[in-house]
């Protein structure tokens, strides 16, 4: 399996495209800019079979809309955040953005953690929440990486002083879910560069001491 990183939006969040050798890719949180993620698609005469998301909030959903329409694929989503496709206020487009972000509800509701198949990718979902309510990560054992939204990032940790953000609970999710991850586990994060679960256990200051 191979992954590509592409910076889109109004904030550059990072979106990420999972592909393996029968061509068939999996998108996660396309934040905007719509031609772009297609035609790169396009480029690599992909097969996207479904978007997932990590979370909800609005640079991280974006694209969903036009990408959705583009190649007939599901979107998949929390419960908890469910409705946040519909709801600028919910989604924060409504407060940070001069046009509000909506898009129809999500194909499939993640209503806990396990694992999934989709064509022949196989992996596991954990329940990742603190910087919002619905975060998820979704982690590729065969190809090593997890994909971490903005619960993790390289040095640091997601903010939670957005509605439905917990500092504490934050903490909880990345110690219980994601460092028990093998360390040399790739973190692809919604902005920034990748890290290793390894490296973050050693050297990130939010996680010391806990």
């Amino acid at each position: 399996m191979k992954w590509e990183r592409l910076p889109l939006g109004p904030l550059q969040t990072n979106c990420y495209v999972l592909s393996n050798s029968e061509k068939e890719a999996l998108i996660f949180d396309p934040g905007g800019e719509a031609p772009k993620l297609n035609n790169l698609l396009k480029a690599r005469k992909l097969k996207p079979l479904a978007i997932f998301l990590t979370h909800a909030h609005f640079d991280h959903i974006g694209a969903v809309e036009d990408v959705r329409k583009e190649w007939g694929i599901p979107v998949y989503i929390h419960k908890n955040e469910q409705h946040w496709l519909q709801d600028p206020s919910s989604n924060g487009s409504q407060l940070f953005l001069a046009h509000i972000i909506q898009s129809s509800e999500a194909d499939e509701i993640i209503r806990g953690e396990g694992k999934l198949e989709i064509g022949s990718f196989h992996f596991e979902i954990f329940e990742t929440p603190g910087h919002s309510p619905g975060s998820v990560s979704y982690y590729f054992e065969e190809a090593g990486v997890v994909f971490s939204g903005d619960a993790l990032f390289e040095g640091s940790i997601g903010r939670t002083d957005l509605p439905g953000g917990d500092h504490a609970q934050l903490i909880k999710s990345i110690h219980e879910k994601l460092l028990n991850l093998p360390e040399e586990t790739i973190v692809l994060s919604g902005h920034g560069l990748e890290t290793t679960i390894g490296q973050e256990m050693d050297s990130n200051p939010f996680l010391n001491g806990f």
